[in-house]
């Protein structure tokens, strides 16, 4: 057959239609999950309100980590349900055949024109099925919720179904964004309903969002501390930590930070700390700097950030990087996210996002406002990052452990220029005395 003639995967992908699992495939997912995959985590699971016998609904839930889908099953049960996945995830071969059994539902995180999955998901509820979504975009980056995309509320209200809340703890502790070994230690799930037909039909889209950015407010490592909870951590809690974790509390020096095993210092001042079983701070002496914990450290870098962006007006931050794509006609093999097709040098300012660099041995460059870029998709790990040029997925690594750092500049950036995605109510108070976000200037 003509290559140029057959069909991408991608295009395969936008053409494909879907259904409600079959009833063998939820009860074998309930079966294997249930007795030998959801048994690592000690899970709690309590389902206040169970969802519906039949017809229409969603499940929206607090994305803490890749292990969700576990907890969504056995709070489902003995409903079938489609879960909504990042859009690059159904191009790994690996995953390939048990997404489409699964009747897996694909969405491009934070693209606002993806019709194609808005559709899958409407396709779902109009058979009167059950569709679960992470009004987030993507698992926690640092152990705490990120704010939901804008709009989610009109979203629900369009279809008109109930909506459920599953409420996620200590999952992100299971298998962190920075290290993805898991560990064991303590976890819970809460399955209640959020809002009933008539509930939602007289709710305000901006009220629906605010109560959504309220109930998923939660801090992983708070959590964990309140409740003492002891993690298996295996000797490495502090493993690439230094990809979040990036700028020295003491000297102030940004990529300074090393991390490994269970200790992260900085190679500067030799700041630093141990890291313990309860994933705790444990600083080397009595002169160190230490944040309370990784969320409350990457508080301090955002704090940083947010000031030297309206401090210079010439800001810019460039990196060398690799560049990955998700070829046409075949899936990337060996759990790899995408397949390396050029590098080039990422350079993020005031102006925006720009590229220079190669695709495919070709010349290859972009400009991206944070007009359509809040964020940086952040797929499986903080050692690399994703965006979409033109609608094509696009996958950066970095030579440097950056990404943290290119990421609050990103969301900063498009908060001073644009606060589309904003900041929660709560975190107000790191903008006190400085420029604020365009909806925010007199």
């Amino acid at each position: 057959m003509d290559e140029k003639k057959e069909k991408t995967l991608q295009e395969k992908l936008a053409a494909r239609k879907y259904k409600s699992p079959g009833r063998a495939v939820t009860f074998l997912y309930h079966l294997i999950g249930s007795t030998v995959l959801l048994p690592k985590y000690n899970p709690h699971i309590e389902v206040i309100d169970p969802l519906p016998k039949k017809g229409a609904a969603v499940i929206v839930w607090n994305h803490l980590s890749r292990l969700d889908h576990l907890y969504t099953m056995k709070a489902a049960y003995p409903r079938a349900y489609n879960m909504v996945a990042g859009y690059s995830e159904f191009f790994r071969a690996h995953l390939h055949a048990v997404f489409k059994l699964n009747q897996i539902l694909p969405k491009k995180i934070y693209e606002q024109q993806d019709l194609s999955g808005i559709k899958a998901i409407g396709s779902i509820l109009k058979q009167g099925g059950v569709v679960a979504l992470s009004p987030e975009g993507m698992s926690s980056i640092y152990g705490q919720n990120q704010p939901i995309v804008p709009g989610t509320g009109r979203f629900l209200k369009h279809f008109r179904v109930p909506v459920y809340f599953l409420e996620m703890r200590g999952q992100y502790l299971t298998s962190t964004k920075h290290f993805l070994e898991e560990r064991k230690g303590y976890t819970e799930a809460k399955l209640r309903l959020l809002y009933s037909v008539e509930q939602l039909a007289e709710a305000n889209p901006d009220d629906i969002d605010a109560k959504l950015n309220e109930i998923f407010r939660h801090d992983e490592f708070e959590w964990t501390k309140e409740r003492g909870i002891k993690w298996n951590m295996h000797g490495r809690s502090c493993e690439h930590l230094d990809e979040i974790c990036y700028r020295c509390p003491k000297c102030g020096s940004d990529l300074t930070m090393r991390a490994a095993g269970d200790r992260i210092s900085c190679e500067k001042c030799q700041n630093g700390a141990v890291m313990n079983d309860y994933y705790a701070f444990e600083p080397f002496d009595g002169e160190c700097v230490i944040p309370e914990s990784p969320t409350k450290w990457v508080e301090q870098e955002r704090l940083d950030i947010i000031k030297k962006i309206r401090g210079d007006k010439e800001y810019s931050f460039s990196e060398k990087v690799s560049v990955g794509y998700l070829p046409p006609y075949k899936y990337v093999p060996k759990k790899y996210t995408s397949q390396p097709c050029g590098e080039g040098t990422i350079t993020f300012d005031h102006s925006g996002i720009s590229f220079k660099g190669t695709k495919l041995g070709e010349p290859f460059e972009f400009k991206l406002s944070y007009a359509g870029v809040f964020s940086l998709v952040i797929m499986t790990s903080t050692a690399k990052f994703a965006l979409y040029v033109n609608g094509e997925f696009f996958e950066f690594t970095p030579k440097r452990r950056s990404v943290g750092k290119m990421l609050l500049i990103t969301e900063e950036m498009h908060r001073l220029h644009y606060n589309y995605w904003k900041n929660f109510p709560w975190c107000d108070w790191m903008y006190e005395g400085l420029e604020l976000g365009i909806d925010k200037k007199s």
